[in-house]
């Protein structure tokens, strides 16, 4: 997940108020359930020391959904009687939530905002194909492309003329494909799309994907459905879980080999909060690894006012000349440290086999930018 967007919760000092809220549910009473879990919230906060303005603010900005058809839900982050940031979720929280910490309660975003691929998809056929663009809030029409018309259909004839004509035909598909690539290609880039589908028939679908740039044949997915047929809503849910499932476990691939040191005794990954703290000191996060609801995530830390100032011990920060420290969750605290560092993170679940289920230790673990 590219942490970019979370710049601006970077910008202030704490304390910050983090709420989650999901907007699933649609009834006739959703408006007057959604206003007292408003106030649930907004009470929570003020009694763990949320100040009025703050409390104020976020209210305004939880009532504000009172009639939202959001499919899943807000996350708001708040400081000095300010929204400063409200992400839409990509799934509903199990639970509303709210959190007044020296830092922004950022890590549940990973599960929440992050690795919800928006879709190009792209229903080819020899004439040239049409794409739409799927993402959390639905579908909508994104081109087409269309290639040469004549000829395009084979004859059984084995004479001279009818091989001759058949390919002119060959010539026909293979230019037809290379303009759907050419337009695929450009759709994506400006799209911003991290997953391209292709659906039509085999030999076109295969056609165009043999001719897509490098940099998107790892992104692309084929779905075998018959001319004229429409991809349903579940169906590309379905693809997307499965791209997200499939990154996750690339990235957990690269993570166990990483950390098995070289002939030199380096790593090029470590985990646990110790190592994980001089690595953000040092700037050389990479990729955050972080299980959900992992024990070492609510290991306390100390943080001083920079996103390089973390500590397992507050005397640490004091050794290092800062004056100001506070305790925080680590999970949070490396994540303000990914983000001022450019880094990215993922959220790994426990996988099948234990090698997997006991990575990384504790739940969190980087892949470092050199050993």
């Amino acid at each position: 997940m590219d942490l970019a967007f979370l710049h601006p919760l970077y910008e202030h000092p704490g304390p910050w108020a983090s709420v989650y809220v999901g907007t699933s549910r649609h009834t006739e009473d959703t408006p007057h359930e959604r206003h007292l879990t408003a106030r649930a919230l907004t009470d929570d906060l003020a009694e763990q020391g949320c100040d009025t303005a703050t409390c104020a603010a976020v209210r305004g900005a939880l009532e504000a959904l009172e009639h939202s058809s959001e499919p899943n839900g807000r996350a708001i982050f708040a400081h000095a009687g300010e929204v400063v940031l409200q992400p839409s979720l990509a799934r509903p929280p199990q639970r509303d939530s709210a959190h007044w910490a020296p830092l922004p309660h950022t890590a549940p975003l990973l599960e929440l905002a992050g690795e919800d691929p928006v879709c190009v998809v792209a229903y080819v056929d020899r004439k040239g194909a049409d794409f739409e663009l799927r993402d959390a809030l639905g579908e909508r029409d994104a081109g087409s492309v269309k290639g040469r018309e004549h000829p395009i259909h084979r004859t059984a004839s084995s004479d001279w003329s009818e091989r001759h004509f058949q390919l002119k035909v060959e010539n026909t598909w293979e230019h037809n494909a290379a303009e759907v690539a050419d337009a695929l290609s450009v759709c994506q880039e400006e799209t911003g799309a991290d997953l391209v589908i292709l659906v039509g028939d085999d030999r076109e679908r295969r056609a165009v994907h043999e001719r897509l740039p490098q940099r998107l044949r790892d992104a692309v997915v084929e779905a075998p459905h018959g001319p004229g047929s429409r991809l349903l809503d579940d169906d590309v849910a379905r693809i997307r879980e499965e791209h997200v499932r499939g990154r996750a476990e690339s990235e957990m691939d690269r993570f166990l080999a990483a950390r098995t040191p070289d002939d030199e005794g380096r790593a090029g990954a470590v985990e646990g909060v110790p190592a994980l703290v001089e690595a953000a000191r040092e700037h050389r996060i990479d990729e955050l690894l972080i299980r959900p609801d992992a024990p070492d995530a609510h290991r306390e830390v100390w943080i001083g006012e920079d996103p390089d100032q973390v500590a397992v011990r507050r005397t640490d920060l004091q050794i290092l000349g800062e004056q100001n420290s506070w305790s925080a969750r680590a999970d949070d605290a490396l994540i303000r440290s990914a983000v001022a560092t450019g880094a990215a993170a993922v959220s790994v679940a426990p996988a099948d086999g234990a090698a997997r289920e006991e990575a990384p230790a504790g739940g969190l673990g980087a892949l470092l930018r050199w050993a």
